[in-house]
């Protein structure tokens, strides 16, 4: 199980990597600093990351659950967008939640960009339980 976490965690980087270059690209990076009560490109990127590497773990975590990945993929973009720009975003800013504008033209962009995002951690995840096993493979050949 502990692996799976750090997998997960592993494409949570990456994904928040390049998500981040996404929000920043958008102006959207240093909203983030807001919900912690600083301002900034630094802070703002410290937040992203550190949710990053959280929702990567959970799907870490729901990876030994699911038999397909892709179903995993995009029932968790979907829960992630719910939870992060849907609720917890606006309600950490002082705001309620945004569920009733769900289905307004930036929400759903959200919902795709959540979704690049869970692509990219699956991906990651993917190849390096792929690495693991051949790792493995050839430690139990070598050792007979």
């Amino acid at each position: 199980m502990g692996r799976t976490v750090l997998f997960g965690s592993l494409g949570g980087i990456a994904g928040g990597i390049l998500f981040g270059i996404i929000m920043q690209t958008m102006g959207q990076i240093e909203m983030l600093s807001a919900m912690m009560g600083s301002s900034g490109l630094l802070a703002g990127w410290i937040v992203h990351l550190m949710i990053s590497i959280v929702f990567g773990a959970g799907f870490g975590l729901l990876a030994l659950r699911f038999s397909s990945l892709i179903s995993l993929t995009v029932l968790y973009s979907v829960l992630i967008w719910i939870i992060g720009p849907l609720v917890m975003m606006p309600l950490l800013m002082g705001q309620g939640t945004s569920l009733l504008q769900a289905f307004a033209p930036a929400q759903l962009m959200g919902l795709a960009t959540h979704f690049f995002y869970t692509v990219v951690v699956a991906v990651v995840y993917a190849l390096l339980v792929k690495a693991a096993h051949r790792t493995e493979v050839k430690t139990t050949a070598a050792s007979k």
